[in-house]
């Protein structure tokens, strides 16, 4: 190597010497056949030598820095490894130890990140939220399967236009990515598959640039009926509340302004009386309601025997009974164990089932309540063949004021409130309840099943 440096360095330096004296004595030899002065040509002949003596300075300079800079760096680089008998280079031990760890730690490496990306994976594809990414071109670059479920996307659906074209409340990519401080970054939408929050993030790098665009899909369809159903309890409250009010002032101040009538005075206080009275049982089951909802008016659970509460309820209704002609029977069906529950809770739901049955069953109808035992739970049967309900309400039964028959209801005083209450008791108890009914034909009436769980040793 050190060889090859100089004979470099002398072959620049000879061919530059050989040039220069050749141009010089060139130029001399013009100059005597040119007749020119001789002071002249003394003159070249100088600026020739100075120029070959220079050349000398600066070879020398040339191959003492090539040779610091360059030969020597190479040279103890060279020195480190020898060649074997195939020409290769011979590492030497520790540079194959750096060489071992370094090879050890990469793949750690590329094995960690693997699985961050199938941990990650597995987390998108088993989200209850969609998500989808674009590029900047508006193509997608991934999707979870609930992204596709949520916005009953195809296949061909596969850019940001047409995935969200059907949708016009939601703005064009570029607005959304550009203009983020401008528009909202969280759209409602809704289709066939219910209603859907969308939330859009843009993709940025290093130096705030965006990249891309990311679409989480919420499935909000659970919390707009939940919210629908607030707003509708509201309303029927205020409704509920409103009309015996409304009848209240109206008579009283008939009262006030004066009646000489003592019949149609008591009357109108009958009305009042009534009308208060059913201001008094709304406003109890809807705080017995709200207790329940909140889990404050969960009475001690003991064990009690079903079959003698739920005679004991029948047994109340005897004067009505007797005064629609109806027959009312309460049966026990098997030897039923002891059950554990809130006893308070249970007779309300019981007392409530029985009581729209006496209501809703024609004069001389069937009331049939029985007590029975199966697997690990005992249930209490309420059966009359009375006017049923539609199946088209039978899903909405247990909604808080609902009536299948508003007006008739009113009129046998029903708040519309205890079934739903019946629901929470029996839920909070661990129990089920379940109605099954049918209209308008031979075998038309409503069936009630109630299961609670008996005590275990």
């Amino acid at each position: 190597m050190k060889k090859f440096h100089y004979r470099l360095i002398l072959s620049f330096y000879i061919v530059s010497l050989i040039a220069i004296l050749a141009m010089g004595s060139a130029i001399i030899y013009n100059l005597k056949i040119g007749a020119e002065n001789e002071t002249l040509i003394n003159t070249t002949a100088v600026i020739t030598f100075i120029t070959a003596i220079v050349l000398s300075i600066v070879s020398i300079i040339i191959a003492i820095i090539s040779y610091k800079k360059s030969i020597i760096p190479m040279a103890k680089m060279l020195d480190s490894s020898s060649y074997d008998s195939d020409n290769k280079f011979d590492i030497s031990k520790n540079d194959k130890d750096d060489l071992s760890e370094l090879a050890t730690e990469l793949h750690n490496k590329l094995i960690e990140a693997n699985r961050r990306i199938n941990q990650t994976e597995t987390i998108l594809q088993h989200m209850t939220d969609g998500v989808i990414s674009f590029d900047m071109d508006g193509n997608v670059t991934y999707i979870n399967p609930e992204a596709k479920d949520l916005l009953e996307l195809k296949d061909t659906d596969n850019t940001f236009n047409k995935i969200f074209d059907k949708y016009r409340d939601v703005d064009n990519m570029e607005k959304i990515i550009y203009l983020e401080d401008w528009t909202s970054s969280e759209k409602k939408v809704t289709n066939n598959r219910g209603s859907m929050d969308l939330f859009f993030v843009a993709f940025k790098d290093e130096i705030n640039r965006p990249t891309g665009l990311m679409v989480v899909v919420q499935d909000i369809t659970e919390h707009v009926k939940l919210d629908n159903m607030r707003k509708e309890f509201v309303a029927d409250v205020s409704h509920e509340l409103k009309t015996p009010l409304t009848s209240i002032e109206g008579f009283s101040e008939t009262l006030l302004d004066g009646v000489d009538d003592k019949e149609t005075q008591e009357h109108f206080l009958h009305i009042i009386n009534d009308n208060a009275i059913r201001m008094q049982k709304l406003v109890q089951d809807l705080l017995t309601l709200s207790k329940y909802d909140s889990k404050r008016n969960m009475g001690p659970k003991t064990k009690f025997d079903l079959g003698e509460l739920s005679k004991s309820c029948a047994e109340k209704f005897e004067i009505e009974v007797k005064k629609k002609g109806q027959h009312l029977q309460c049966i026990t069906t098997a030897d039923v164990p002891p059950v554990y529950a809130d006893k308070d809770g249970i007779e309300r739901v019981i007392i409530n089932i029985i009581s729209n049955s006496v209501k809703y069953t024609q004069d001389g109808g069937t009331i049939d309540v029985y007590v029975g035992y199966v697997h690990d739970d005992a249930y209490v049967k309420i059966k009359d063949n009375g006017i049923g309900i539609p199946k088209a309400d039978l899903q909405r039964i247990y909604e808080r004021f609902y009536r299948v028959d508003k007006a008739r209801s009113r009129q046998l005083g029903g708040t519309g409130l205890g079934l739903s209450i019946a629901k929470e008791i029996i839920e909070q108890n661990d129990g089920s309840i379940n109605i099954s009914s049918e209209t308008g034909s031979s075998k038309h009436g409503t069936e009630v099943i109630v299961k609670i769980p008996v005590a275990k040793e």
